[in-house]
């Protein structure tokens, strides 16, 4: 049943036309390219999460690149940010090789799901309220498929607060105050147990925000709370 529900979930978000604004966007990088990506056929539509249909850990970004998700159609798929990722993955053992740079390249997920807030590349990385509660339901219905989840690492405060809504519609709350973002942050919420990360973006990256060793350790954890 949970990978029937999770094909179902992936056929609706690849079909969503449900924010003008993404789909034009989208639509419009797809069609225009950048230069080093020119003799390549563009995804353009929206991202579906992917992964392991018995995952016991969610990694959630914000939203697909526009030149990387947006391009391959696989989310962090072909751009910086899924490079450091997945090699992150690959070190925890939860992925079968440290690359990703398309839909049919060979990767495969052990143990964990990637999917994000947002499955339109928004303009300036950036979704508005309204896109994001459009959004999350399908979130909140890959959660719910996923029926040995244990553990969310969200990649930013936007990813954090996406889990959060996601979880709170699920009937899922964390006692007392909203959980504040932060890297390291573990926050119990309900079943689950959510634990931020600084996003890998290469502006993190390549400053030292976020290093290798300081992601692994995240992931670490990650593997250690879900079991």
């Amino acid at each position: 049943m949970t990978r029937a529900e999770l094909q179902r979930i992936t056929d609706e978000v690849v079909a969503c036309r449900a924010c003008p604004r993404l789909v034009a966007w989208r639509e419009q990088v797809a069609d225009e390219k950048v230069a080093r990506f020119a003799e390549e056929e563009y995804w353009g539509r929206p991202v579906p999460g992917f992964g392991d249909a018995r995952a016991r850990i969610l990694v959630l970004g914000l939203a697909p690149a526009a030149h990387g998700g947006n391009r391959t159609g696989r989310i962090f798929t072909g751009d910086r940010s899924g490079d450091f990722l997945f090699a992150g993955l690959h070190r925890a053992a939860l992925a079968n090789r440290s690359t990703s740079v398309a839909r049919d390249d060979g990767l495969r997920l052990r143990g964990a799901f990637v999917t994000a807030v947002n499955r339109c590349a928004p303009p300036g990385n950036r979704p508005t309220p309204d896109e994001r509660d459009r959004c999350l339901p399908f979130l909140e219905r890959e959660v719910a498929a996923l029926e040995q989840l244990r553990v969310l690492v969200a990649l930013g405060s936007f990813a954090w607060d996406g889990a959060l809504r996601s979880l709170r519609a699920l009937g899922q709350a964390a006692d007392g105050p909203k959980p504040r973002f932060g890297h390291g942050h573990e926050a119990v919420v309900g079943r689950y147990l959510l634990l931020g990360c600084f996003h890998p973006s290469q502006q993190n990256t390549f400053t030292g925000k976020l290093t290798p060793a300081m992601l692994d350790a995240i992931l670490a954890r990650a593997v250690h709370l879900a079991r």
